[in-house]
């Protein structure tokens, strides 16, 4: 079946990418993927392996030496710098670990930012529903160190979701989480997915996150290792322990 722009959300083909000068890193080696729309994968790996790599190229943070990057339809590989980053702002989220909120600004002026920085206005209704779902609603004029990290990682989801982006790309988003708190977290990103019609791409080191997911690739030496489709969080660790014991073997599994 051919996919159209209609149907892929992100898509990489033979993407390399290369750090440092006299002793080069490869980090991503010939990674092809497609994120389809309206679904959640996590990606996987090791400390090295090329997973942060990936979300930053897919997202538009970082260029490739090489390869093609499509949000959608469109080609940002060789985009402009400027156009790139109104692409960014309009049509993409970020959530990460670190939260990234404007301390000066209170909890409504945060989540609004992005809005501001494109110069669009956001629909009302659409605000108060993501502010809603996110149950902010009574934290809207506290300021982020006011909340607890949870609160504030609620705040982050609710700035990438207002701007209604194609993609929502999030970097070990309960990385810095207590259990509970990382549950009701990753259960909100689940739901931007199957109420929404989201798609979500996230980076992350634990199995029972990456369970939320409908798909979980696993990278090891910056190449796609494993392609799973709705594992569960043993299957998911079992496979993350193999890397360590023998030479990993691409495969796809359904």
């Amino acid at each position: 079946m051919s996919l159209t722009p209609a149907d892929v959300a992100v898509g990489l083909d033979h993407v390399h990418k290369t750090y440092g000068g006299d002793q080069p890193v490869v980090a991503l080696d010939d990674v092809s993927a497609v994120f389809m729309r309206g679904t959640a994968t996590a990606v996987m790996g090791p400390s090295g392996s090329g997973k942060s790599t990936l979300l930053h190229c897919a997202a538009g943070l970082d260029r490739p030496d090489s390869g093609t990057i499509r949000l959608g339809g469109t080609d940002l590989s060789s985009m402009p710098e400027k156009r790139l980053t109104e692409l960014r702002r309009s049509r993409v989220g970020f959530v990460f670990q670190a939260f990234n909120l404007v301390g000066a600004l209170n909890v409504e002026q945060n989540i609004l930012l992005p809005s501001r920085l494109s110069g669009r206005r956001p629909e009302p209704d659409w605000v108060a529903e993501v502010i809603a779902r996110v149950g902010l609603g009574d934290r809207l004029r506290h300021r982020p160190a006011q909340l607890s990290g949870g609160q504030q990682q609620r705040v982050a989801i609710a700035r990438a979701l207002v701007t209604r982006p194609e993609v929502i790309f999030c970097d070990e988003p309960t990385g810095a989480l207590d259990t509970r708190t990382a549950a009701d977290v990753l259960a909100l990103l689940r739901s931007a997915v199957d109420q929404f019609g989201q798609t979500v791409v996230m980076v992350t080191h634990d199995p029972v996150a990456a369970s939320y997911a409908d798909r979980v690739l696993v990278l090891a030496d910056g190449r796609i290792v494993r392609d799973m489709a709705q594992p569960g969080a043993e299957r998911i660790a079992e496979h993350l322990a193999l890397l360590g014991r023998r030479q990993p073997v691409a495969s796809r599994e359904g």
